[in-house]
């Protein structure tokens, strides 16, 4: 719990930010228009802004999720390196980037710490697909 505690923390400024760039970025002759034709200010937001906005704010999580993913120094100190599957939500436990880490710093098991670096990059890999997937249903609508 409190290294997802700490990884949201980290990684919040970072996707408002994005959000934010990514409703900015939105054409003013967009809200314009939606004004012009006599749609409210909600109406407006809900409809025309954030639907232009999606694409980049998806992005913004996407690159948000890949950081968390490879996020290893808050986590040593928050969620523990105990090498098991945590029995509770306040068990200690370990995720890939640990468990790589430590892997590496053994220098006995350097075959399992690639091994753990690939199943990561493919993890993230698969994620950035699963977004591109979103991203077109997003765009046909």
């Amino acid at each position: 719990l409190a290294g997802c505690f700490t990884l949201a923390i980290m990684i919040l400024p970072v996707i408002m930010r994005t959000s934010e760039e990514a409703l900015l970025s939105v054409p003013d002759m967009y809200r314009e228009a939606s004004f012009g034709l006599g749609a409210g200010k909600l109406r407006t937001i809900f409809k025309i802004v954030l639907p232009a906005a999606i694409p980049g704010i998806i992005n913004g999580i996407v690159l948000s999720v890949g950081r968390i993913i490879g996020e290893t120094a808050a986590l040593l100190y928050t969620a523990g390196t105990v090498a098991h599957i945590p029995s509770s939500l306040m068990g200690s436990g370990r995720t890939l980037s640990v468990h790589l880490y430590s892997l590496w710093c053994e220098g006995l098991r350097t075959e399992q710490a690639y091994a753990t670096a690939v199943v990561l990059v493919l993890f993230v890999v698969l994620l950035n697909c699963i977004s591109a997937q979103i991203e077109k249903k997003m765009k046909r609508k």
